[in-house]
């Protein structure tokens, strides 16, 4: 007998066109103004009350569910073991993807739209960018060709970040980046106190690593999520905003003569893509390709965006 199986059956993914995932927004009402959307949008992304109705909304709502799920399954837990000193733990939500994905405008948009549910829970949002090791750590270590790769960031004082916060101390510090300086500003901490929910953005969120053979460490970041998201684009789109990025900060931050990149912003046109460009294939695709590309498939949603910025699809892990 001749078996036929049905390849997209066996995927742990569901995936969805734009349009389907669109049509489960349902009644999930929009509560952000244009103003307030054109604030949320990075410098090179778009982001339009399209895109927050037809891809945002919908997410909104799908994490409504989980956390609300969570929250059911901790006051099941509580009754079978008695009451927490502690009280529950943050639900915690990681982002990831290549740099110039729009990994920010993402995490700020979901910021925004989960502080304004019903119940109007307290949303935290931290990126990485705080645990990279200072620049002068990582001269020192020849490390500064490399920065933004898993090596190049702190990541015991990452995972004890995590630990604290899901442990319900409060408050807990991450240190503060500046992408002015270009570096972690030192004695300078963002704070995070108890929040019921905590979005977490960087590169290599998602990295695994090889487990501890004593069995006692914590191996990934991600042990600590709750909802993994991971936002998906084509190497050569990826390249192209990088670079219009880049030539709209000559004109912009880098201008500056405090800004680290200042030298970058009194170059030629020409030299300016080419100087991009060789940054982009000696660093940030070579991290792409190495450390954050293979870890997409460990994520719960994929977001798989178009060269216009917009989502055009989205996969859904299925339980």
């Amino acid at each position: 007998m001749d078996l036929k199986i049905d390849s997209a059956s066996l995927s742990p993914y569901r995936n969805f066109t734009r349009t389907e995932w669109a049509s489960l927004r349902a009644d999930t009402p929009q509560t952000l103004k244009s103003d307030e959307i054109a604030r949320l949008q990075g410098l090179n992304d778009r982001l339009s009350i399209a895109e927050v109705e037809e891809i945002y909304l919908p997410l909104s709502r799908l994490l409504s569910i989980y956390v609300g799920a969570t929250q059911k399954l901790f006051r099941a837990m509580e009754k079978f073991l008695g009451p927490e000193r502690d009280g529950k733990m943050p639900y915690i939500i990681g982002v990831a993807g290549s740099v110039a994905v729009g990994k920010s405008t993402t995490s700020r948009v979901l910021q925004a739209l989960l502080a304004r549910w019903p119940n109007t829970p307290k949303v935290a949002l931290i990126t990485t960018d705080g645990f990279l090791l200072p620049n002068a750590v990582l001269e020192r270590e020849g490390l500064m060709q490399r920065k933004g790769f898993p090596e190049s960031y702190d990541l015991p004082a990452l995972l004890h970040f995590l630990t604290d916060i899901k442990a319900g101390h409060h408050p807990v510090r991450a240190p503060l980046y500046s992408h002015f300086h270009y570096d972690v500003m030192p004695n300078e901490t963002t704070e995070v106190d108890r929040p019921d929910i905590l979005i977490v953005e960087g590169l290599n969120v998602l990295q695994t690593s090889r487990p501890p053979k004593d069995g006692k460490g914590i191996p990934f970041v991600s042990d600590f999520f709750d909802f993994k998201i991971y936002i998906d684009a084509d190497e050569s789109i990826l390249e192209r905003w990088y670079v219009e990025r880049f030539m709209r900060l000559r004109e912009t931050a880098f201008r500056d003569p405090g800004a680290y990149f200042h030298r970058y912003s009194n170059i030629t046109d020409a030299e300016a893509d080419a100087t991009a460009r060789a940054i982009w294939r000696g660093i940030n695709l070579a991290n792409l390709r190495e450390n954050i590309l293979p870890t997409r498939q460990r994520a719960d949603l994929i977001l798989r965006k178009g060269g216009d910025h917009q989502v055009e699809a989205v996969a859904l892990r299925k339980l």
